[in-house]
């Protein structure tokens, strides 16, 4: 299955959700191919549920996802396979196999999916990791990494299939900021080699939204809060949003946490015996 263009991903009047609890309602946007989108939101507000469904893992209580010219969820079942296998995905953990050296792990997808013979299979691997500086790792094993190299491991592994759709869960989480700016600058280096992929991130990091990004969409209250261009985004004077970007607590109060003298009389006799 081939295509001389790029895939956007359409996403059309979307509702996701499990049994009978809605999670997204109504989404609709669209991820341009050849750029970057940058999905945010607060934790749970359902970026880790619009991913699986991108990725085909569970069909949308209704609307439809388009992954370029294919309707996903129209497909025969034979189609559907093919579609997913053009999907690379770099999981939160690298999600690499402790028994597989660097070279066996980034290998599966042209293992599992293809007929090529052994050495054309090296090749590939080699010139992946070489694209994220690892290519000396080959042979080594998953544990004889550090966690940085594990996740541009897996980052050679989404991309050894020359994938027109490149879907990263929080790539930059878990790493110390160096690691994190060398996976922001990697992320941009696919851009430049697969210049019609797109790419899709899921993340918290604001950092790497003003680093990476081109397109963005923030998920909240089950709806979408905004989809567009990143710098139009960085203009906004919406309250949520604002209140997003700038990292600001808003209202709390402590009301709830007084416990009144009495409880507190009784845990300092507790504490004093």
């Amino acid at each position: 299955m081939t295509d001389s263009k790029g895939w956007d991903i359409r996403l059309e009047k979307l509702r996701l959700g499990y049994d009978d609890n809605i999670v997204l309602d109504d989404i609709s946007t669209t991820l341009p191919s050849g750029r970057i989108s940058v999905i945010l939101g607060g934790s749970g507000c359902g970026k880790s549920t619009l991913l699986r469904h991108i990725l085909g893992l569970k069909r949308p209580m209704s609307g439809k996802i388009l992954l370029g010219p294919h309707d996903l969820f129209s497909l025969s079942s034979k189609v559907f396979r093919k579609v997913r296998r053009r999907m690379g995905v770099l999981f939160q953990d690298g999600a690499l196999l402790g028994s597989l050296s660097l070279g066996e792990n980034v290998a599966l997808p042209l293992t599992e999916h293809t007929r090529l013979d052994k050495a054309t299979i090296r090749k590939i691997v080699l010139h992946k990791l070489e694209l994220v500086g690892l290519e000396q790792y080959a042979d080594y094993f998953p544990n004889q990494l550090s966690g940085g190299m594990r996740k541009r491991a897996g980052l050679a592994r989404a991309i050894v299939m020359d994938p027109p759709i490149l879907l990263c869960d929080e790539p930059t989480s878990g790493l110390d900021p160096i690691n994190s700016a060398q996976m922001d600058r990697l992320l941009m280096d696919m851009r430049t080699h697969f210049p019609e992929m797109t790419i899709v991130v899921v993340s918290h990091d604001l950092e790497s939204l003003y680093t990476i990004a081109d397109y963005a969409v923030v998920l909240h209250n089950k709806g979408v809060a905004f989809s567009g261009d990143v710098k139009e985004l960085t203009k906004t004077a919406d309250p949520y949003l604002r209140q997003f970007l700038d990292r600001s607590p808003g209202e709390m109060t402590t009301q709830a946490l007084e416990l009144g003298e009495e409880v507190k009389s009784a845990l300092r006799q507790w504490l004093e015996k």
